[in-house]
């Protein structure tokens, strides 16, 4: 994947079975734990690109989110304070070698950033 491209999207859920089920029938994503992510489950579309996770649901996590890679969290966060963004949640590590972070834009939409390897399963 590219710098901009969005490489994750997470799903919030109530019932991460039923869920599955759900869009494993509808969709034919290949949904499946990652090694090291227990109650995590990520889904993988048919194209082999588009990827994602199905989250728990919570008070500040209610509608999808998408996760934009980058080359550096850092240098991207630096540049979203610039331009009128917030940072909600600085680079945190996914695992040894991926990272994330949040912030919102001028008009509050929440926004990932990604950094690292991009492969469902991975880490």
């Amino acid at each position: 994947m590219a710098h901009g491209d969005i490489t994750h999207i997470d799903i919030p859920v109530s019932d991460t079975a039923k869920a599955a089920q759900f869009y494993s029938s509808l969709f034919g994503w290949k949904i499946a734990e990652a090694p090291g992510f227990e109650g995590y489950p990520m889904w993988q579309a048919p194209n082999q690109i588009s990827g994602g996770g199905l989250a728990p649901r919570r008070d500040d996590f209610t509608q999808p989110r998408s996760y934009v890679e980058v080359d550096s969290i850092d240098d991207t966060l630096a540049k979203v304070e610039e331009n009128g963004g917030k940072v909600l949640f600085g680079k945190s590590p996914i695992t040894d070698t991926s990272w994330w972070a949040f912030f919102t834009d001028p008009d509050g939409n929440v926004i990932g950033l990604y950094e690292g390897t991009t492969e469902v399963g991975e880490g």
